[in-house]
């Protein structure tokens, strides 16, 4: 076993496996230490899987806790409750207001405080959230964004939340970018080389022009090929959230591992030396007295 440990913050369940995952399971595999912290029990999340009837599951939120249960054991790392209420999307034009006592209105300062008695208690070196925009503009996610920069900066301040337990100061913090537009453009091309129909190209054809050159803010990919399959395991956990028969799994595991085989981070924030690009996202922090 390692002394290294590692924790990503994340909105609601099935958000872990869609992000970042194989590169979870890797490490827990490897021995590091690794806790998945969600903010919210998922309660406004519509039922995505079409096998599934909404009308015959009579606790959303219970059910998603099991769910989230069974993906924790499918990536081998330890999971968390912070204990909010989710926001649900909100459509419309304009759009309606939050639902009141939701996780986007809650006190950020409370939330931090919260996040850093977590910190403070499994002190992981390296933390991984979401970017400015919440990977995407859901409230919770940008809210998720908001908490964990300022659990960042506050963990290791003794004047901060001195009830939440001993100063601990974290040393690295990641973006994951789990969508990545030339990753499916890739498969997508995979189809068209075969003759074959993508399932790709009407995704790509939606897709936000302005959010295509995330590439460009990535840092770091991590080899995470062998765990795909764990990955998948972890998302069909997520049964209610999951279409087993969509885009996450059209591209069968050995094409993805031949085309594809890493995961995509950006290093946010560092507190120790390192050199981009990296392949690892405790560069900096193996083999030195930070790794205890």
């Amino acid at each position: 076993m390692s002394d290294l440990r590692l924790m990503a913050i994340h909105a609601h369940p099935d958000d872990e496996s869609s992000k970042g995952a194989a590169t979870m399971a890797r490490y827990a595999a490897e021995g590091v230490d690794v806790m998945v912290v969600t903010c919210t029990g998922g309660e406004r999340g519509d039922v995505l899987n079409p096998g599934l009837n909404p009308q015959d599951i009579a606790d959303i939120g219970a059910l998603r806790r099991e769910e989230m249960a069974a993906a924790a054991k499918a990536l081998g790392v330890q999971h968390r409750w912070l204990g909010y209420v989710d926001s649900g999307l909100p459509e419309g034009d304009p759009l309606p207001p939050l639902p009141e006592g939701c996780f986007a209105l809650e006190d950020s300062d409370e939330v931090t405080e919260k996040l850093v008695a977590l910190i403070r208690e499994f002190r992981p070196q390296v933390i991984i959230t979401y970017d400015e925009n919440g990977g995407y503009p859901h409230p919770d996610h940008l809210k998720v964004h908001e908490v964990s920069m300022l659990a960042w900066e506050r963990a290791g301040d003794e004047a901060a939340y001195p009830e939440a337990g001993a100063p601990y100061t974290p040393l690295k913090l990641y973006y994951t970018h789990g969508f990545i537009r030339q990753r499916l453009e890739i498969f997508h091309q995979e189809y068209l080389d075969r003759g074959e129909p993508s399932p790709y190209a009407e995704f790509l054809e939606r897709w936000k022009t302005n959010r295509a050159d995330i590439m460009a803010r990535v840092t770091t990919q991590v080899q995470a090929a062998d765990y795909f399959d764990a990955r998948d395991a972890a998302l069909k956990a997520h049964a209610t959230q999951i279409d087993p028969a969509g885009t996450f799994f059209a591209t069968d595991l050995d094409t993805q591992r031949r085309l594809w085989p890493t995961e995509e981070f950006e290093l946010a924030a560092t507190r120790v030396t390192t050199s981009i690009p990296e392949d690892d996202l405790f560069a900096g922090i193996r083999g030195t007295a930070y790794a205890q």
